[in-house]
């Protein structure tokens, strides 16, 4: 499996983040090609205290060249170019793994 994680930093204002992630961005990721799932979470810490990071969101498709394309398409493009309308330039970092199911 290929991942994508991407890692959001604290937004200026965390409700109309939320809002438009959820009711925006979300549905825009979801129509990627060959999406095997894509989960998101507000990133916390059981003791109330705060995190480094506000949002994380990890993509799985089952081959590196599936994400590739998937990220190519007007799909992917009009999902990266959404980032712009709810964070901040440098606050969104993007990584990829080749994933290692161990259980």
């Amino acid at each position: 499996m290929y991942r994508m994680t991407v890692v959001y930093e604290h937004p200026a204002e965390p409700k109309r983040f939320l809002q438009h992630y959820r009711d925006v961005h979300a549905p825009l990721v979801a129509k990627l090609p060959n999406l095997l799932a894509f989960e998101w979470g507000v990133y916390e810490f059981p003791d109330g205290s705060m995190p480094d990071h506000f949002l994380i969101a990890v993509l799985d498709w089952e081959t590196k060249e599936d994400a590739l394309a998937a990220l190519a398409t007007p799909a992917g493009r009009e999902a990266n170019a959404d980032v712009a309308n709810f964070a901040s330039p440098g606050t969104v970092h993007i990584g990829f793994t080749e994933v290692e199911k161990v259980v």
